[in-house]
């Protein structure tokens, strides 16, 4: 029986490297639609008009968050939620404004659909206050919420 070569092991940045020199490009990861986000700051000025629109005694303005394995059922329920005209904060985040009455019907839709299958998945619905939304901070991008968030001064003479 003739003996095998070893052959060195190559580690993973190696193994980029040599991908890097052949030409070939990383591949971006298959986007559908519902996966496609608004550019960040069309999605703060929307966060920002929710929290500056007085908001009606029978509403409630509430974050929907989701960790759903099955991309066919994240898919669902994410066109659901933008059809119900919820602003798209992340891929699994929403911000959403609804009469109170709305709330309960989509978190007993959404409880329903969790039971439809075997999952490890949690969807989490979580009332927030206008006054909490103001005192957001963002974090990771050089956006100036600062500039969206205060109305420029006027000066008239």
């Amino acid at each position: 029986m003739a003996r095998q070569k070893k052959t060195p092991r190559v580690s993973f940045i190696q193994k980029m490297l040599a991908l890097k020199r052949a030409g070939i490009k990383p591949v971006n990861p298959v986007q559908t639609a519902t996966d496609a986000l608004e550019p960040l700051p069309d999605r703060i000025k929307k966060i920002l008009g929710i929290t500056q629109t007085p908001q009606k005694a029978e509403e409630m303005t509430y974050w929907i968050m989701y960790d759903i394995e099955d991309n066919k059922i994240r898919r669902y329920i994410a066109r659901y939620l933008e059809k119900k005209g919820f602003l798209r904060v992340q891929k699994s985040v929403f911000l959403a404004r609804s009469e109170r009455n709305d709330f309960k019907e989509i978190a007993e839709t959404l409880r329903e659909v969790n039971q439809m299958y075997e999952n490890h998945d949690s969807i989490i619905l979580i009332p927030v206050s206008t006054d909490e939304l103001h005192a957001m901070h963002l974090i990771g991008k050089d956006v100036g919420i600062e500039a969206y968030e205060k109305k420029p001064n006027s000066l008239i003479f």
